[in-house]
């Protein structure tokens, strides 16, 4: 794989490289990436891979290589530097000026534990200037998101380092000076979006790119080109720009906007949930209806020479801008865009929401075209090949980009160390969640593996159901739900005692690493399709159908395969590891999709016999040992 990567980056063909769970895959691009003598940006996805290189892979790299000829003149605080989001940075313009609320007076603290948080990080934000350190948000203190924006700003937010005056001690200017020095520069796949194809500088300059988590890629893609409208924002941002826009004859454009935004309301009120395809024309008439009212307050603001010298009035430009231009694609209902509505829950206002149709085409001529780029996943050879993931970033077979896939194969033996069992007696899921049947089942699974079960499941209703039948059903083992606590609290306690299952939804499906004889059976409750009624997903799969595809085929398929074998991947973590893959959808055996998406899965042995699966299951559980402890009642409910 090293050898692929270097190859590339000579040649400037796209590389696509499959490298399974322990094949070094980090290493095999970062050797090329330091050696090569010019500036390589290597994106993930998650916040722990990016860890994982800058704290452990790159210094460890560095000091087995660091007599190379090729790193004689770089000294070590150049080989690399991670870059994030300005809002991943505290800023000390945020904590020691404040930001003015729409009377102009300081933003109080919030009350309870949400003041005591806010207090204790901008304690740790001064420690961090004094210390020089790096002010950024996975370093804080523990927090919630809210209490973390009132010690941060947004891009638009940013006074930028001339106007600011703590501009020299900025903790992302100073993010971004160390990256410009850097022969590698670690960062996400939102910023490398932003960068390269909404062609917005954030990252210095750079001709080749490494994507790690690369199944991820155009997700993260759409979810930076994705915005959001509230009523509630719109209200907001009208009453904090009030005291910035300036009268003309008595007008007062602030007073405009909040009456749009009375219109809007009426308008979301009564608009259906899901795509609008078209809007309706009540809400069509609100949108352009705010958005010309936040023209009007952009043009009255006073115009100062020189620049703006107003903290207040200079980020309240900026929340128009952002609202600007929301409304504005919004209301041009473009046919590139997807525009649905999300009712409200709970505390959660109802929203707006407006993304691309595709990205392929602004990844390849943002991206592609520019850049050298090499893709590497465990997960990226669906159906048996390259295509559906390359086809979803803008590659085509006889590409003139020229690229290329690889499967660098994995160290585990697949076929030695897991089942896969396909429980094809059960009856096909229904919309209602896990049956009667399916709850005998997993049970039955559970028991013969004495606990030690990561349950991934397609809805947090289905997750919640399954834990509530396996407490009634198995008392004497721990059974852990998504939602109980927070997700690093119920992995650890997962860790601790093997006679525990921890069920949930995507975030396990993906993110979690449990290595070791606690996790021996993963079981996947049903074939992850998109929903239905998911309307950016619906609305792909339809413009495939139109377009003479097979919409089912290259984007729910597609969709349903990479998450299977994300899933089916968090049974083998080690060469030691060993255990069960159990699915509870009979349509992966009878279905005529079901081989293209047992191609992307491990290659494990098969089986549709429940007993074999349990007698495997057992075995495991008794070569495991320790038996089951006494359990108190709070344990068992």
């Amino acid at each position: 794989m090293a050898e692929a990567v270097a190859a590339s980056f000579t040649s400037g063909e796209h590389l696509l490289v499959q490298a399974g769970t322990g094949t070094g895959k980090s290493l095999a691009y970062l050797v090329p990436s330091l050696l090569r003598g010019k500036r390589v940006v290597v994106a993930t996805a998650t916040l722990a891979l990016q860890h994982q290189l800058v704290e452990r892979d790159l210094p460890r790299l560095l000091d087995a290589v660091g007599d190379h000829p090729a790193l004689d003149d770089l000294e070590e605080d150049r080989a690399f530097a991670v870059l994030k989001g300005r809002s991943n940075y505290a800023c000390l313009h945020r904590v020691r000026e404040g930001v003015p609320d729409d009377q102009g007076a300081l933003v109080d603290l919030p009350e309870g534990s949400q003041g005591e948080q806010v207090i204790a990080l901008r304690e740790w934000v001064e420690e961090q200037a004094a210390e020089k350190g790096t002010g950024e948000k996975d370093g804080a203190p523990r927090h919630t998101d809210r209490a973390w924006r009132q010690v941060s700003v947004s891009a638009r937010e940013c006074l930028g380092a001339t106007r600011c005056a703590f501009g020299e001690e900025c903790f992302a200017e100073r993010a971004k000076e160390r990256a410009a020095k850097a022969r590698v520069v670690v960062t996400n796949h939102s910023m490398l979006a932003i960068d390269a194809i909404e062609g917005v500088p954030m990252i210095p300059e750079y001709d080749a790119v490494v994507v790690d988590e690369a199944h991820e890629l155009a997700a993260r893609v759409t979810q930076a080109a994705t915005d959001e409208l509230t009523v509630p924002e719109v209200e907001r941002v009208a009453r904090r720009v009030q005291r910035h826009v300036a009268d003309k004859d008595g007008d007062d454009p602030a007073e405009d906007l909040l009456d749009a935004a009375a219109a809007l309301r009426a308008a979301v009120d009564e608009c259906p949930e899901g795509r609008l395809d078209p809007p309706p024309q009540d809400l069509a008439d609100a949108l352009a209806l705010v958005r010309d009212a936040v023209r009007a307050c952009l043009s009255a603001m006073p115009k100062e020479a020189g620049g703006d010298s107003d903290p207040g009035r200079q980020q309240a430009k900026a929340w128009l801008s952002d609202l600007f231009d929301h409304t504005e694609r919004m209301a041009k209902n473009s046919e590139h865009d997807v525009l649905w509505h999300a009712k409200g829950r709970e505390r959660i206002p109802a929203r707006l929401c407006v993304a691309p149709l595709h990205v392929a085409g602004t990844v390849r001529s943002g991206l592609l075209e520019e850049k050298t780029v090499v893709l590497t996943s465990a997960t990226l050879r669906l159906g048996g090949d390259f295509r559906a993931v390359a086809s979803s970033l803008g590659l085509r077979p006889d590409d003139e980009l020229g690229w290329q896939g690889i499967d660098v194969g994995s160290p585990f033996d697949y076929a030695r160390q897991g089942i896969l069992y396909v429980a094809r007696h059960l009856p096909q899921p229904g919309r209602d969640g896990l049956g009667a049947a399916q709850l005998d089942e997993l049970a039955e699974l559970v028991d013969a593996a004495d606990g030690r079960t990561l349950g991934l499941f397609s809805s947090r209703r289905a997750a919640e159901t399954a834990a509530e039948g396996l407490r009634a059903r198995l008392p004497h083992l721990t059974t852990l739900a998504q939602g109980e606590a927070q997700l690093g609290e119920l992995a650890a306690q997962f860790v601790s005692d093997p006679h525990t299952c921890l069920f949930g939804t995507l975030s396990l499906w993906q993110g979690l690493d449990v290595p070791g004889d606690t996790c021996q059976l993963v079981v996947i409750d049903r074939i992850p399709f998109p929903r239905p009624d998911d309307p950016l997903m619906s609305a792909r799969q339809k413009a495939a159908d139109a377009a003479g595809g097979n919409g089912f085929m290259q984007v729910a398929a597609t969709h349903a395969a990479l998450l299977l074998a994300q899933g089916a991947g968090r049974l083998i973590r080690s060469t030691s590891d060993k255990g069960v893959v159990a699915i509870l959808d009979p349509r992966l055996a009878t279905a005529r999709y079901g081989g293209f998406l047992r191609a992307g899965l491990p290659p494990m042995w098969s089986t549709y016999d429940p007993a074999v699966a349990r007698a495997a299951l057992a075995r495991l559980a008794s070569a495991a040992g320790s038996p089951v402890a006494p359990r108190t009642k709070a344990q068992t409910k």
